[in-house]
């Protein structure tokens, strides 16, 4: 099969890679894929790993499951863990001791024909959801990750930093809340999609310092953070949904002495994301940039990498 392949941070497609095959793991062939920052940032470096890089899919169950399951359309969530091991006893499955991590960490990615997965990963993909809308899955769970940590009330002034791929998402599920949201947003195409959305903006010479009562960093820069830890009042709450490549250099005292909360946050719940986009409470679509074939990956990820860029697809 064809697939992109990763090593020392340079990407390539390979043509005659072997198909895959784990024991107890369903076959799935790939329709749609997504390029995230996550990926990017694999790229520069951000975490060794050798293999096939992505993990935001839609695909269809091929092989190596119950009957059925063939041929249906599925997302799939991406830490598969061992079940038995803390963490995983505790309720924190995606912090598990023995995880590997689909096209991040021990595990064969996307950017593929085929993948495989345990089947209880996998989530049915609803009829009226296209793969264009399912293929946003794993980064919209990543953005209701927010609610299951924080709670957002209505009287809450929240303010998201950053209006790339997952912010615009971000953007859409606090909106829902109907807490008092503003966003930055430093492209014109990222403006429009969140005007046109209802979504109120702000420009940053607009932030009053010390006001907010939830800031959500979705820029990985520290300018990004550096802002955010200034807008954010006493006894507020930093989300950080973003990763960092290399170290941010910070002083800590503030921190304490405003009683700061700092919440990391990453993977959310899939069967949410898949009932809102069912439901149409949120419509990612707008946010699709390009649609390039799996030969073309190269190039698209080209793409992915240029500054305000939105979703690039990939198709095998």
């Amino acid at each position: 099969m064809q697939a992109l392949w990763l090593k020392n941070r340079q990407i390539s497609l390979r043509e005659n890679c072997p198909r895959p095959e784990k024991a107890g793991e369903a076959l799935i062939k790939i329709r749609l894929a997504g390029i995230c920052g996550t990926d990017l940032e694999m790229v520069k470096g951000y975490y060794p790993f050798t293999g096939v890089p992505g993990h935001e899919f839609v695909g269809e169950v091929a092989a190596n499951a119950p009957a059925e399951w063939l041929g249906r359309r599925v997302v799939g969530e991406i830490n598969a863990v061992c079940g038995v091991c803390e963490a995983c006893r505790s309720g924190r499955p995606t912090h598990c001791e023995k995880r590997s991590v689909l096209g991040i960490l021990n595990r064969d990615g996307i950017f593929a024909e085929y993948a495989t997965l345990p089947l209880g990963n996998l989530h049915l993909v609803p009829d009226s959801v296209s793969d264009e809308m399912a293929v946003f899955t794993e980064p919209l769970a990543a953005a209701l990750e927010i609610q299951q940590q924080v709670q957002i009330r209505p009287t809450d002034r929240i303010l998201l930093i950053g209006a790339g791929r997952l912010g615009q998402l971000i953007a859409q599920t606090l909106a829902l809340t109907g807490c008092d949201l503003r966003v930055v947003a430093r492209h014109p195409l990222q403006q429009n999609l969140l005007i046109g959305r209802g979504i109120r903006l702000i420009d940053e010479s607009d932030i009053q310092p010390r006001r907010w009562d939830v800031v959500v960093e979705a820029t990985g820069s520290p300018s990004g953070f550096d802002l955010a830890r200034r807008a954010l009042r006493p006894r507020g709450t930093l989300v950080l949904k973003s990763t960092y490549r290399g170290e941010l250099t910070l002083n800590l005292s503030p921190f304490v002495v405003d009683e700061i909360t700092v919440v990391g946050s990453r993977c959310g719940p899939f069967a949410p994301a898949l009932r809102l986009m069912e439901m149409r409470e949120v419509d990612p679509t707008p946010l699709i940039a390009a649609h390039l074939s799996l030969k073309d990956a190269l190039q698209a990820f080209e793409q992915a990498a240029k500054a305000g860029m939105l979703k690039v697809l990939i198709q095998p």
